[in-house]
């Protein structure tokens, strides 16, 4: 703090300004400034010997003489507006200053306004009501302690893992037990506990395990695909605990435990034979455990829950549908393999990596988060394919305009063995669309050798066999074999042709 008396004092005595300030350890402006004010208020030394220092401030800074009159918000109001869904300190310091302006009142900054607010909760210890909001939080996690039903076949008992979800603010727990921790149990519960609860919080706060949270640092939170599209579904926030803060989901790390006491311990003495009749008898567990009355204030967590269920958000129409996330490159004959299956892909696409989304029943594929197309799934048989028309580039469309319906009617004006030799070539193919080049080339025949000779090659070919190629139709048609007497069903021992036996020779069992 500026010494002024001091600075008086040594001005009196004839020290110039810079030794002043040196003295009293300013700068040489302030000692500037301050003769310049006492010279324009007529005071020197002598005078303010007789003052206080207080009183000597005052007359070179009165704007000093008076601090701001800050307006105290009222914490008692702030403290039930806290309870409410969706309020913040912020918001609540946002309205204090806009009611400051109104009645032309000094308000807090808010690191103050938060101060003061701590100290109330302190000083009246009242519980900061910051992470207990009604249908803001469900937290979940995983019982460290397992349960077990015994193998039918082998009297084995296989471990059952016990998915727990509760509301903080009305401390309202689902249970389930699974056989494993995987993504897929993972996210089933999530959807059972939702549906139990009847509506959604705004925040579902998980630990840090791999199926829901990838990366969980100061400076990045990424959540496992899967997840978050379950989270999008039903329109809540996944936002994780931080690691190593127990804290942070301790109604829910305060379930595990009553749930290891309250049921697992209830049901030592009991042997389930399937993972349906061990979450029934945890269901009705876990009505006992949400009726129980609380010990140190009335009521119990379902009739809390009844409160907080106003403040849930809405279930959607349909309940998520787990799906799976895989990459793939878009071929050069613009499909992409999927689960031993092909789906087609718009063909400007071809080369690009893309993301691929299966559910139960459908396909999607993605690029850059956009979805470019879609197909229902594939079962059966491997590698078959799922193409559509628009996705095919201009010169492969006009193959469309081919099947084998027109294939059928074209050769049937033939006759009926040109119709099934066409039959064969359509079915020769797990993809119809490939044998269309056999079949056009098979009918153009007739047009070098006419159609009757086309028909008769065709008759000729399945006395050799019942699958005849557009080779062996060839061949007979070039070495006009279609012009031999009808009942001559031997092919001529001769080289010249194409056939060695005929098929006479297999039916007749063959020389000994």
């Amino acid at each position: 703090m500026t010494n002024y008396r001091e600075i008086l004092r040594l001005y009196s005595l004839g020290i110039n300004n810079a030794q002043i300030a040196a003295s009293c350890g300013c700068t040489r402006p302030t000692v500037i400034q301050t003769l310049q004010r006492a010279t324009s208020i007529g005071l020197d030394y002598q005078q303010a010997a007789q003052l206080s220092d207080k009183e000597i401030r005052q007359r070179l800074l009165p704007s000093a003489q008076s601090k701001p009159e800050y307006k105290m918000p009222d914490y008692d109001y702030v403290h039930k507006e806290m309870a409410r869904s969706g309020v913040t300190l912020n918001l609540l310091w946002m309205e204090y200053c806009e009611d400051c302006r109104r009645n032309h009142e000094l308000p807090y900054q808010s690191t103050q306004f938060n101060k003061y607010y701590g100290d109330y909760v302190n000083k009246n210890k009242a519980t900061k009501r910051v992470e207990h909001k009604p249908g803001d939080v469900m937290e979940t996690d995983w019982a460290g302690t397992k349960t077990d039903v015994v193998d039918t076949d082998t009297g084995e008992l296989i471990p059952a893992h016990l998915f727990v979800a509760a509301l903080p603010y009305s401390g309202y727990a689902y249970i389930e037990a699974f056989f494993s921790e995987k993504q897929e149990c993972w996210i089933a519960g999530h959807v059972s506990a939702y549906r139990y609860f009847g509506g959604v919080t705004r925040i579902t706060r998980p630990d840090n395990l791999k199926t829901g949270i990838t990366k969980n640092t100061r400076e990045e939170t990424v959540v496992n695909k899967a997840y978050q599209e379950m989270a999008e579904h039903y329109g809540t926030a996944v936002i994780p605990a931080r690691v190593r803060h127990a804290r942070d989901k301790a109604t829910a790390e305060g379930s595990v435990k009553l749930a290891t006491m309250w049921i697992i311990a209830a049901l030592r003495n009991e042997r389930f034979y399937s993972l349906g009749e061990l979450n029934a008898a945890i269901r009705d567990k876990l009505e006992v455990f949400n009726h129980k009355p609380f010990q140190k204030k009335e009521g119990s967590r379902y009739s809390v829950y009844l409160q907080e269920k106003n403040f849930l958000l809405p279930l959607p129409k349909h309940h998520f549908e787990l799906s799976e996330w895989r990459q793939s490159i878009v071929q050069p004959n613009y499909h992409i393999s999927c689960m031993k299956q092909n789906y087609s892909v718009p063909f400007e696409y071809i080369g690009r990596h893309v993301d691929v989304r299966i559910t139960r029943n459908t396909v999607e594929v993605f690029d850059s988060g956009n979805r470019i197309c879609s197909h229902p799934r594939l079962y059966g048989h491997n590698h078959q394919y799922s193409t559509v028309e628009l996705h095919m580039p201009p010169n492969h469309r006009k193959d469309v305009e081919w099947n084998g319906d027109r294939f059928r009617k074209w050769a049937s004006m033939f006759g009926d063995n040109t119709l099934a030799v066409i039959n064969v070539f359509l079915s020769n193919f797990k993809i119809e669309q490939q044998s269309y080049k056999s079949c056009r080339a098979l009918l153009h025949l007739a047009d070098k050798y006419s159609e009757q000779r086309l028909e008769a090659a065709c008759t000729r070919a399945f006395t050799y066999t019942s699958r005849p190629s557009l080779k062996s139709v060839q061949t007979i048609l070039k070495t006009e074999q279609d012009k031999l007497p009808d009942n001559s069903t031997k092919a001529p021992q001769s080289s010249e042709y194409g056939f060695v036996r005929g098929a006479q020779y297999y039916d007749d069992g063959g020389d000994e």
